[in-house]
């Protein structure tokens, strides 16, 4: 288990789904310059950041070569880690293919798989939230084609400007990726994370499961001492979650 302690007047921040660069650089580049107004809002306080998946909507690292594009958030990135505030990276369904450029140029560690986290005395497992759970199906039988060594290989040998631009195209068209049904709330019930999450209390307690990827801020109790929370997204809510210490909170960026 990962821990983090962190002193009275700080506080850790988790934040989810910006999708960069959808459904164009253009009309995406207010949504990133808001992002990083924020990011440079909470940089007094911020004792830790976790940025959970999803930053940019394709995302495909080439061995000398990454996407075109977002340097105002990239450069902010370097920034934060640069004063000292640490910042982890969960990889999100749209940005699988990281392989060392956060790690190498910002000082962001990477995480494919949730993570157990303690901060403070609190208990915490967080995650992208992709693939979990018994729903997800149409994405479930997609990440077994792009996590496939052989595809990952093949596509690296088409040129940068023709690989980014299929998997650009291909990341806003396909809705087994993305699409409107993310933004449904399905019921409690229904809720696919929300099963996950009551499965994992079977055996062991946390005190807060905290993912993404589902583009909704959602805020549900799983029993008296665990509660669910879903970050929403940088697209339509500009929702994020604040950690004191003591309590989580999900709030509007404005």
């Amino acid at each position: 288990m990962n821990t983090l302690t962190i002193p009275k007047g700080k506080k850790v921040y988790f934040a989810s789904d910006n999708h960069l660069g959808a459904p164009s650089s253009e009309e995406s580049l207010p949504r990133e310059k808001k992002f990083v107004a924020w990011l440079d809002s909470i940089k007094e306080d911020a004792a830790a950041i976790y940025l959970m998946g999803d930053l940019f909507d394709f995302w495909f690292e080439y061995k000398k070569v990454v996407p075109k594009g977002f340097t105002r958030t990239l450069g902010k990135l370097a920034e934060l880690t640069d004063a000292g505030i640490p910042i982890t990276y969960f990889v999100g369904n749209h940005d699988l293919w990281m392989n060392g450029y956060f790690e190498e140029e910002l000082n962001i560690p990477v995480f494919h798989k949730p993570q157990q986290l303690k901060i403070n005395d609190t208990s915490f497992f967080i995650g992208h939230g992709d693939g979990l759970g018994p729903g997800d199906k149409g994405f479930k039988r997609m990440k077994k084609v792009f996590t496939n060594p052989l595809s990952k290989w093949l596509f690296k040998w088409l040129h940068p400007d023709l690989g980014v631009r299929l998997g650009q195209y291909l990341s806003v068209s396909n809705k087994l990726i993305s699409g409107e049904e993310d933004a449904k709330f399905l019921g409690e019930d229904k809720e696919w994370l929300v099963q996950y999450c009551k499965r994992k209390l079977e055996t062991k307690h946390y005190d807060h499961f905290v993912f993404g990827h589902r583009h909704l801020p959602l805020e549900i109790n799983l029993n008296e001492k665990s509660k669910y929370t879903n970050l929403g997204d940088w697209i339509n809510y500009f929702t994020y979650a604040v950690f004191d210490g003591e309590k989580l909170e999900l709030k509007k960026y404005s």
